[in-house]
């Protein structure tokens, strides 16, 4: 029986909801929108996202093509359990004080500073120069666009969700992962740009990380007991 649109959707906006809320990309975006037009930073995030959301959904489908589906069933299995148990230690050991908050804005906050004291010596002479030999993607985009995009794209690259994502499309209908991932993805970030810091101080990363580690103890159990060919 072959894995339905209905069942990937639903698991992939259920998981990725739950592993991007109070995530490092979740508050990336938060405080970029705090000092950036918020369309050019939703743009930038939500296009990164959808894009490792479909490139991670075609290594999940490419892989039940490399290794038989009985194999691929096997480590999406273990690995919704060691996601599970990993989350819930995480959850666990939390304190209840916003940490990858706290890292992210001190970090954007450092880069904030550093161009600003950099644009405050260019003089326009120099800033005309420094237009024209701009490189190739910032001819046709926004610095802020692009600052977005990177931003996003490297902090979602190898996160426990990407892994996930992968794990899940080999095991069900790859196009639903997509659909639910990116419809996840589009209804966290923007709550994320258009809620801004003070949304993003109130949520507890502990009840997150709790909540998303009995999803996947919830789907490690369904996998394990539907089998290779999805059938409880």
């Amino acid at each position: 029986m072959s894995p339905s649109l209905l069942g990937g959707l639903t698991k992939s906006l259920a998981m990725t909801v739950l592993s991007e809320v109070g995530d490092k990309t979740f508050f990336a975006a938060a405080i970029l929108a705090m000092r950036h037009p918020r369309k050019l930073v939703l743009a930038g995030c939500l296009s990164a996202l959808t894009v490792m959301t479909a490139l991670s959904a075609s290594l999940g489908w490419v892989a039940p093509n490399l290794i038989s589906r009985k194999w691929t069933h096997h480590v999406t299995t273990l690995l919704f359990f060691v996601f599970g148990i990993w989350s819930l230690w995480e959850g666990f050991k939390e304190d209840g004080e916003s940490e990858d908050l706290a890292e992210m804005e001190a970090k954007l906050d450092a880069d904030f500073k550093s161009n600003k004291g950099e644009s405050k010596n260019k003089s326009k002479a120099t800033d005309d120069k420094k237009k024209q030999q701009r490189p190739f993607l910032m001819q046709f985009f926004s610095p802020i666009f692009i600052k977005a995009f990177s931003i996003t794209f490297f902090g979602e690259w190898g996160d426990k969700s990407q892994i996930a994502t992968i794990g899940l499309a080999a095991d069900e209908n790859p196009f639903g992962v997509v659909i639910g991932g990116v419809i996840a993805q589009a209804l966290c970030t923007t709550a994320a740009v258009m809620g801004g810091k003070s949304l993003a101080s109130q949520i507890s990363e502990k009840m997150v990380e709790l909540s998303s580690g009995v999803l996947f103890l919830l789907f490690g159990i369904m996998s394990l007991l539907s089998g290779p060919e999805g059938q409880l």
